[in-house]
């Protein structure tokens, strides 16, 4: 995927697809873990209120300089960078099953 931030300066992002499908966001948050750079990101297209956030991994940025995200494969590095995301943010956002 690739990003192009859109021009009114805001926190929504483009994503393309690996089929070329334009997907938007909203950045909530760059998280450092192990060397590598996570964006948690909120869907606002087609949004059907579920609140699940998305987790990419940061690669290196292409010779356009356009960043590239990855999935995160691991279930275990989702839930960490989930978990330091909910930590960082317990004041600003409601998290299901929460108290």
């Amino acid at each position: 995927m690739s990003e192009e931030i859109s021009n009114d300066l805001s926190n929504i992002i483009i994503l393309n697809d690996d089929t070329g499908n334009e997907m938007q966001f909203e950045f909530l948050d760059l998280i450092e873990y192990m060397g590598n750079s996570y964006v948690v990101l909120l869907p606002i297209e087609e949004c059907d209120n579920t609140g699940e956030v998305v987790i990419l991994k940061l690669n290196d940025s292409d010779i356009d300089g356009e960043e590239n995200y990855s999935s995160v494969e691991s279930s275990e590095t989702l839930e960490v960078i989930f978990h330091i995301f909910k930590h960082k943010f317990k004041d600003t956002f409601n998290f299901a099953g929460e108290d």
